[in-house]
């Protein structure tokens, strides 16, 4: 399930930085206003980087992602299509779902070497439902989109729903799964639906946040399928394994797995076992992240979050993002402090495997105070650094952010020709980031105004 709050609150940030987001007249924001657009881009498919981890913590890490659901509940039982996987979609589709379906099942056939196509007839594996996003926030309040097993329409759900029928723990194999999807949201959103959904539909049913390098991470810091997915993918699929399996066989079977699949993981340092998270520390997650409650309400949480982080001596992932938590709810009341949670984070973050998204999230933040208090040259440069990595990671709502930012630095620096650029190549971008004209529009406005008062400053 992917949840609803998280990292797709930049937003957010951006207007708690942005002194009531006063635009100037000749702003970009304001220049744009009645002209078309130009086309939506969309990110081609890319193979990810090989997977860093070595091959005893990436067991560990499987059989944590396997064993238990997001609600920390154990699951008896190993669970997989056993045999090709057909996959559907129905309901309201949205134009670039087509593509970008085709193009995870892609890398999944090639990275994964799952044997994934599209339904031609009868009914298929996995079949994903386009549902009304208010639809779906009646039936699951916070989740962005979600996979139901044994059913394969959202409409089937709703009957079945609190019965045994939909019960991932009682499952002996997998035959029919649907994914909910909504349809009227933006076209990034759709592609990381597509991604996490599909692949826990098929694959394991659990997020780990202290994951710093994949999609199977409630923190949504990633948004298209990494290297250690397509290896998990790759392991749940090899023919030593089969439904119905306990953990103990599963786990006996997982070495020999690996150092086949992954030989470079062999002998490679593990690191400190890492056990699931408590649901103390999850808990204070929903209530540093979330968009209801005040300021005070959201560093509470942040601050629960970083006590627990400490009191369990952890050093990974879930220790930056504590920080970075913090940080997000300090920014409108203490930008000192919040500057400081910040870079607290991304010292952890710089050292971990598949950190450099999570520090580019980072730079974004720090790059947002820099335009507001009128150091543009320390703008260009964090924004200059995070966009390779951003565009890596296929991240096109960050991606056209930071060119906006971008933009307004060099503008703001007499840099006229490279700002005109760097505005243009954000609003490609931007449209299959945000999807309507009317948010890429409010985004450039909330930019322009941090740099506003960075001028006025």
């Amino acid at each position: 399930m992917r949840f609803l709050p998280a990292i797709a609150a930049i937003s957010l940030v951006l207007a708690a930085c942005a002194p009531t987001a006063q635009v100037s007249m000749n702003s970009p924001a304001q220049s744009l206003e009645g002209v078309p657009l130009p086309p939506m881009q969309s990110f081609a498919g890319r193979a990810a980087a090989p997977v860093q981890a070595g091959n005893a913590e990436i067991a560990r890490d499987f059989l944590q992602l396997e064993f238990h659901m997001e609600s920390g509940r154990a699951l008896p039982r190993f669970t997989r299509f056993e045999g090709p996987i057909t996959v559907a979609m129905t309901g309201d589709i949205p134009p670039s779902a087509h593509a970008d379906l085709g193009r995870v099942m892609q890398r999944m056939r090639q990275e994964a070497g799952i044997d994934i196509r599209p339904a031609v007839t009868g009914q298929a594996s996995v079949t994903i439902d386009f549902q009304p996003r208010a639809a779906m926030r009646r039936a699951v309040p916070t989740a962005a989109c979600f996979v139901v097993p044994n059913v394969s329409s959202f409409a089937e759900y709703r009957s079945a729903r609190g019965s045994g029928r939909t019960d991932w723990a009682l499952l002996e194999r997998r035959d029919r799964v649907a994914i909910v999807v909504p349809s009227d949201t933006a076209p990034q959103e759709v592609r990381d639906c597509l991604h996490e959904e599909l692949a826990q539909a098929i694959g394991p049913l659990n997020d780990l946040y202290h994951l710093s390098d994949s999609v199977f991470n409630d923190d949504n810091f990633h948004t298209v399928l990494t290297g250690f997915d397509m290896l998990v993918l790759r392991v749940h699929y090899d023919p030593a394994l089969s439904s119905g399996m306990t953990q103990a066989e599963v786990a006996a079977r997982l070495p020999s797995i690996l150092a086949r699949l992954n030989p470079s993981g062999e002998g490679r340092p593990s690191g400190t076992p890492t056990a699931l998270s408590p649901r103390p520390w999850v808990e204070a997650v929903s209530t540093a992240l979330s968009p209801r409650g005040g300021d005070r309400s959201r560093i509470a949480g942040a601050e629960r979050m970083l006590a627990i982080a400490h009191a369990q001596g952890w050093q990974d992932s879930r220790l930056a993002f504590s920080w970075f938590a913090l940080g997000r709810a300090q920014v409108g009341g203490d930008p000192a402090a919040a500057t400081r949670a910040f870079l607290e984070a991304r010292a952890i973050w710089q050292r971990l495997p598949g950190g450099a998204v999570r520090t580019a999230h980072v730079d974004m933040q720090l790059a947002a105070f820099a335009l507001a208090e009128g150091r543009f040259a320390e703008a260009l440069a964090l924004t200059d650094r995070a966009i390779p990595v951003v565009d890596s990671a296929q991240n096109a709502a960050l991606l056209a952010t930071l060119l906006m930012m971008r933009s307004e630095a060099n503008a703001a620096l007499g840099r006229d020709a490279q700002a005109r650029e760097a505005r243009l190549d954000s609003l490609g971008w931007a449209r299959y980031g945000f999807g309507t004209d009317a948010l890429v529009r409010a985004r450039l406005s909330d930019i322009a105004g941090l740099a506003a008062a960075g001028r006025r400053g």
